[in-house]
C-alpha cells in the first residue's frame, strides 16, 4: 500500500490500516482523523500539517517523520516510536503519549516536556 491508496481507501471509510508499511512516504496536509495505524511502520513519512486527531497510532515507527503542525490532539502515541521525529508546532493536546520513545534528536515544540508526558527517551 502506498499514501495514495491509503487515503483513497480512507476517503471510501475504512479506518482499519493495522501494520502498514507506508515508510518515507508524503502525507502531507493528508485528513485522516480517527485512522487506525496501529504498528505500521511510519519512519521518514512527511505529515507535516497532517489532521490526525484521534488516531490511533500506538506502537507506531515514527522514527525520523515530520509531524511539524500535525494535529495530533486526542491521538493515541503509546508506545510510539518518535526518535528523531520533528513535532515543531505539533498539536498534543490531550494526546496519550505514555512509554512513547524519543531521543536527543527528536524536536518539539517550545515549552513541551516529554518527561512530564510519560515519555520513554532512549
Amino acid at each position: 500500500m502506498n499514501a495514495e491508496e491509503l487515503k483513497r481507501r480512507f476517503a471510501a471509510g475504512e479506518r482499519y490500516f493495522p501494520a502498514v508499511n507506508l515508510s518515507g512516504d508524503k502525507l502531507i496536509e493528508a485528513d485522516l482523523p480517527g485512522i487506525n495505524l496501529w504498528g505500521s511502520d511510519l519512519s521518514g513519512v512527511n505529515l507535516a500539517k497532517a489532521k490526525l486527531w484521534g488516531a490511533d497510532l500506538s506502537s507506531t515507527n515514527l522514527a525520523k517523520a515530520n509531524l511539524t503542525r500535525a494535529n495530533l490532539s486526542g491521538a493515541n502515541l503509546n508506545e510510539a516510536n518518535l526518535r528523531g521525529a520533528k513535532l515543531n508546532y505539533a498539536k498534543l493536546y490531550g494526546a496519550n503519549l505514555t512509554g512513547a520513545y524519543y531521543d536527543e534528536s527528536t524536536r518539539f515544540s517550545r515549552g513541551f516536556d516529554p518527561i512530564s508526558r510519560n515519555m520513554r527517551k532512549v
